[in-house]
């Protein structure tokens, strides 16, 4: 077991799920209150983890957007970029591909250059310095308007050669894909490819997944476990080869379990199955965690664990050379 749990964290490493955001760990976010004056509603570093105790997506999400509140200035989010960089290239990321959320800081006076530069920055140097390559999705927040999307994606243009796709995310509850449909079709039209979030558990969840692969036509999903309901929607996700990008130890804080059994049933389909962090600070789980959970759940032997990765790479909308470069480095393993 020990040896197996070596081969885990040492592997090399494909990250497809991952709020930049959700990274903010309570030390930084500690600093960062104290150099833009915003007050915490906890004193200490301790107190700041003990209120990590959600149940459901909606508690989750009260946190997170109140975390947000100490990112100001390009620094801060350079900062917050490039910590996480850090920890997982020392975790074998070798890849990463990562949800900003602009309009959870243009709602409250931030601009999106503001953010967008000093993500952009972190992202160069961890190349350079760390050899971690990465991309950015810009998600929208699903409980705005989609005028308010729209015009997100209108402000990003500029910087459309820093954004490799567009998401969806947040509280999925009467905010169906379809609710967004104008967006997607113009990011489209831009160059962007296409993903959403299909959460677990949530009310019409196979038919939002419906809607993402049949009238949005999406390039991933993400979570989305639920589609094992419809036995066609899977077989159609494994016909187009798209990746379904897995969240085990998140989905634990929000539903009734990890749902290893759901995304073993989908890699023995034949899915692009993915194993990913999601908000990594909030649920005290990075990558290596969320492989290791899995593997400790259903027992998985190294080629399998290695079919996971390679799911990752392949799924991913990566360069073709990190695409093959991150390949190879998985033949090496068997």
């Amino acid at each position: 077991m020990a040896d197996l749990e070596e081969f885990v964290r040492s592997m090399p490493k494909c990250e497809l799920h991952l709020h930049i955001e959700g990274t903010l760990e309570p030390e930084l976010k500690f600093r960062l209150a104290a150099r833009n004056g915003v007050e915490l509603p906890y004193r200490t570093v301790e107190e700041a983890r003990a209120a990590y105790d959600f149940h459901d997506l909606t508690s989750f999400l009260v946190g997170y957007y109140q975390g947000m509140s100490v990112l100001v200035t390009e620094p801060d989010f350079y900062e917050l970029a490039y910590a996480y960089f850090e920890r997982a290239a020392a975790e074998g990321v070798k890849h990463a591909e990562i949800f900003f959320d602009p309009q959870g800081h243009t709602s409250r006076g931030v601009e999106f250059a503001t953010v967008i530069k000093g993500l952009r920055r972190a992202q160069l140097d961890a190349r350079r310095v760390l050899g971690l390559h990465s991309q950015l999705i810009m998600c929208f927040l699903r409980d705005f308007q989609a005028e308010y999307a729209m015009a997100t994606l209108l402000e990003s243009l500029p910087y459309k050669d820093w954004i490799t796709g567009v998401g969806l995310d947040s509280d999925e509850r009467g905010n169906p894909p379809e609710k967004f449909a104008a967006v997607f079709a113009r990011a489209r039209a831009e160059g962007y490819l296409l993903t959403m979030h299909c959460d677990v558990d949530q009310e019409n969840s196979v038919e939002h997944i419906r809607q993402c692969l049949e009238d949005i036509g999406v390039d991933r999903i993400d979570h989305g476990v639920n589609i094992l309901e419809n036995p066609a929607l899977v077989e159609e996700v494994r016909r187009r080869g798209l990746g379904v990008t897995v969240c085990p130890v998140s989905n634990r804080f929000v539903t009734d379990g990890t749902k290893s059994a759901e995304l073993k049933r989908l890699l023995d389909a034949g899915v692009r199955v993915t194993v990913n962090s999601d908000d990594p600070a909030y649920f005290t789980a990075y990558v290596t965690e969320n492989l290791l959970t899995v593997q400790r759940e259903l027992d998985l032997d190294p080629k399998q664990l290695v079919a996971l990765q390679r799911n990752a790479i392949e799924a991913s909308w990566a360069p073709p050379a990190v695409r093959q470069a991150f390949l190879d480095e998985l033949a090496t393993l068997g």
